[in-house]
């Protein structure tokens, strides 16, 4: 099977475009993360000059250690909020290069083939062995392929509830901590 200019320049262009889709969508990525930095700082600075003042007001160390304890459960559910943002702005956009490498590698199968499938059609007689070999390469090639990308996509639900439950506990151990101290 030979190629024409035509499909060349096809296959030229639908590369162009995929390649300006993910350059936009990294961008995309890149604007919700400053975004998200910019809010989180504005929001720290806020809360630092706020402390500030609740510091400046406290009388005794037990009231500054009431002060300290209930900072930390807020924080802590915080940095769990900020963390969760950052992983769901990362997987956002590791799904959508994902979902591209996955879309092409699909048209590269299909074209190996209808390659092998054209070779096959046009092989000379006696061949039959050495196009089959052909065949259950490329069908092997795809099966290891699909095994991958199921590996991979178990992993990353894997990484996800592990992150999940430590983002849990992280906020737990912080009301717990509160909790005690303000027991004292």
């Amino acid at each position: 099977m030979s190629l024409t200019t035509e499909q060349i320049l096809a296959a030229h262009k639908a590369n162009v475009e995929t390649l300006f889709g993910l350059t936009s969508k990294a961008f995309e990525g890149v604007e919700k993360l400053v975004e998200l930095n910019v809010t989180a700082s504005r929001a720290a600075l806020q809360e630092a000059a706020s402390h500030t003042q609740a510091l400046l007001s406290v009388k005794d160390a037990q009231e500054l250690l009431a002060l300290q304890a209930s900072l930390f459960q807020p924080l802590a559910e915080k940095t769990a909020a900020y963390s969760r943002h950052l992983y769901d702005i990362a997987s956002g956009a590791g799904a959508e290069f994902g979902k591209a490498v996955e879309s092409k590698t699909t048209e590269v199968q299909k074209s190996i083939v209808g390659l092998v499938d054209n070779a096959a059609k046009n092989a000379p007689a006696g061949s039959e062995t050495a196009v089959a070999v052909i065949k259950s390469a490329v069908a092997a090639a795809n099966n290891a392929f699909e095994s991958v990308q199921k590996a991979v996509k178990q992993a990353s639900d894997v990484a996800e509830a592990n992150f999940n439950a430590v983002a849990t506990t992280a906020v737990n151990a912080a009301k717990t901590g509160t909790a005690a101290a303000k027991k004292r």
